[in-house]
């Protein structure tokens, strides 16, 4: 290859599943005149990925798998060097694709004990076979962020916790189970995403800590990782004062952060990627096309995700950067490529998405994360209740036709009641036929993961919570963020809680056979939180 043709192989644009041809043409084009060497796979132009303010709504469509998986054959048609596929698939391919596996969010896998260490290594190899099924090399996760800050608006879940070693140590058995089958991983967002409260795909996070105290901590994931040699590194579009002088300049751009702190004196030699380049944090630093991406190219970065100036980036790399660190990064590349088997000739095995296999390992890692907040004799309670029609169920923003509930009532038969959506009259009427009951088993399905309105759980529903909590002998199953319980008023008058983590029907069951056999919760809140 010629200097221009390798500088070209560092751009991963952005590619989508559910997209036009006439775009789908165009991406092809790309591939053969710039000679990129990679891709990096969405849902649509209207997902989360290019819209941050979710002012767009997502259109579903069923087929999205296999049409990743003719879009991949598609794209490798039209590259000279075969492209190195990737994809952010955090808890599975269903992070972007319908009607494929998912797997628990990192919170509910930090939740197990270390010593189920193995669970976190079967789910990064699960999700590895599903990734390498539709032809994905590249899953641009774990997390290594550790999850001190409890207003961070967008790591909070997606993180193992806040313990520095548990962090650690679960994203390279999660690292170590895809490299089992020759899927590559990442750790991110480096130097740690943790403890800030700002989003980076809207603006730009400040960590604060001098780097002494990022050594003591937030850095301790990645020199393990280091360590072990991970295949790459991310970079979080975050600002580092201590690092660059005083100034808040994104890590992304910072030739102190990257080249100094994690080339040099953290001793990594393996491929650094940047964070998406059109996350608000950078996308608008540079008025002049190609600028952004030459920047974090000479800040460091190998390979520059989500780049929108390809054309123009290359010719500023071209133009400025010395053939031998051109050399260095095209080395960092094609190694992994290497390492992906996808410079071989060899006909890739077909591999079949495995739901069975899927749904066991969540079963069992419901098993081991439950997680008792509050309450010793939570079964003993609700069956005394039931004896005597005490009993009433309630489940919040699902109907009563819930894998809860049907797992409970061979056994805790009882009046069940709902609030779908927020509706003022629903909840009076609720009210009016839970004041005969005593006990109430509420079940709690979390509206959403991100902690923004109060996790989408309207003030009315909060208040119609706090009363009852108040009034009567509630017994609460969370099945979603834990954070949920610092937004849940009067949580300390509730008789029992269990935290659940998911809404998968795996945990659900679980969470019914936990309260039916009054089983100890296994699990422990892997963060800090300010309750009971």
């Amino acid at each position: 290859m010629t200097l221009k043709q390798k500088i070209g192989q560092f751009f991963f644009p952005a590619v989508f599943i559910n997209d036009t041809e006439e775009n789908i043409q165009a991406t092809e084009r790309l591939i053969k005149e710039q000679n990129i060497g990679g891709l990096t796979f969405f849902h649509s132009r209207d997902s989360a990925a290019t819209n941050y303010e979710a002012k767009k709504k997502i259109v579903l469509n069923d087929d999205s798998y296999q049409r990743l998986k003719d879009l991949i054959v598609r794209y490798q048609k039209s590259a000279t060097t075969p492209l190195l596929m990737s994809i952010d698939a955090e808890w599975g391919l269903a992070m972007r694709v319908e009607k494929t596996p998912q797997y628990p969010f990192a919170i509910t896998l930090g939740a197990l004990n270390q010593g189920d260490h193995h669970l976190v290594y079967e789910v990064g190899k699960q999700i590895g076979l599903d990734l390498k099924s539709a032809g994905i090399h590249y899953n641009l996760a774990p997390l290594a962020d550790i999850n001190n800050n409890p207003n961070n608006p967008v790591i909070g879940y997606r993180s193992f916790g806040e313990n520095k070693e548990k962090v650690a140590l679960f994203a390279l058995e999660y690292l170590r189970g895809m490299n089992e089958v020759d899927v590559l991983g990442c750790l991110k967002h480096f130097p740690g995403h943790g403890n800030t409260n700002v989003d980076s795909h809207l603006g730009l996070p400040v960590l604060e800590e001098n780097l002494a105290q990022l050594l003591e901590n937030e850095l301790v994931p990645f020199i393990k990782g280091i360590e072990n040699k991970v295949d790459s590194i991310m970079i979080g579009h975050l600002a580092v004062p201590a690092l660059n002088e005083g100034k808040n300049i994104s890590a992304t751009v910072s030739n102190s952060i990257i080249e100094t702190l994690l080339r040099k004196q953290l001793g990594y030699d393996g491929l650094i990627i940047s964070d998406a380049l059109n996350m608000h944090s950078v996308s608008k630093l540079y008025s002049k096309k190609g600028q952004l991406e030459w920047e974090a190219f000479n800040a460091g970065n190998d390979v520059l995700c989500f780049a929108e100036n390809i054309a123009e980036g290359i010719q500023e790399i071209l133009e400025k950067a010395s053939p031998e660190r051109i050399e260095a990064s095209y080395n960092r590349l094609m190694k992994c490529k290497q390492k992906a088997g996808i410079l071989d000739s060899k006909t890739p095995v077909s591999i079949s998405l495995d739901f069975e296999k899927a749904s066991q390992l969540n079963r069992k890692i419901a098993e081991n994360c439950l997680t008792k907040i509050k309450g010793n004799n939570n079964t003993e309670a609700v069956f005394k209740a039931k004896n005597k029609n005490k009993l009433a169920k309630l489940s919040l923003f699902k109907t009563t036709d819930n894998a809860f509930f049907r797992a409970l009532n061979h056994s805790l038969s009882s009046p069940e009641f709902c609030i779908e959506i927020e509706d003022e009259n629903a909840i009076k009427d609720v009210e009016k036929n839970l004041a005969d009951y005593e006990t109430i088993l509420i079940s709690l399905f979390v509206p959403k993961a991100k902690p923004t309105n109060t996790f989408d759980i309207e003030k009315s529903v909060l208040a119609f919570l706090k009363n009852l909590l108040s009034n009567k002998k509630c017994i609460l199953y969370v099945f979603g963020n834990p954070y949920v319980l610092q937004v849940i008023p009067n949580l300390e008058s509730a008789f029992g809680v269990v935290q659940v983590y998911q809404d998968f029907n795996e945990f659900q069951e679980s969470a019914a056979t936990q309260l039916l056999n009054n089983l100890t919760c296994k699990g422990s809140i892997p963060v800090h939180l300010n309750i009971i």
